[in-house]
């Protein structure tokens, strides 16, 4: 294990101490959990972003004719309104040029 000095603003400070408390767990193991549950969603973004990438259109459309052309099941329509997607969960811009630059340096890596 290492050791991490991290400056937090009061406020964030408190309400994790409350929720680590909350949830029964040291103060600790609520940051190393979240830390790692934002790494693991980044590096999901990633794979998906990399294995879209090595798709193939033409057989997902032949995959895709294969299925039945029946009406939902109902509860399992489409929505009628297009959602938006909820700018509060959307990397930020700073977020997305780290990754950016760091798949830059990957495909240098490999040639």
């Amino acid at each position: 294990m290492s050791t991490l000095s991290l400056r937090l603003p009061e406020s964030l400070h408190r309400k994790i101490r409350e929720l680590a408390e909350r949830d029964d767990i040291s103060l600790n193991q609520f940051i190393a959990m979240a830390v790692a549950e934002k790494t693991a969603a980044l590096l999901t973004v990633d794979y998906l972003e990399e294995r879209g990438r090595r798709g193939n259109i033409a057989l997902f459309d032949r995959v895709l004719a294969q299925v039945p052309d029946v009406p939902p099941v109902p509860g399992d329509e489409l929505p009628t309104a297009r959602r938006q997607a909820n700018p509060a969960l959307q990397p930020t811009s700073r977020a997305r040029k780290v990754r950016s630059k760091s798949r830059k340096r990957r495909r240098a890596a490999r040639g």
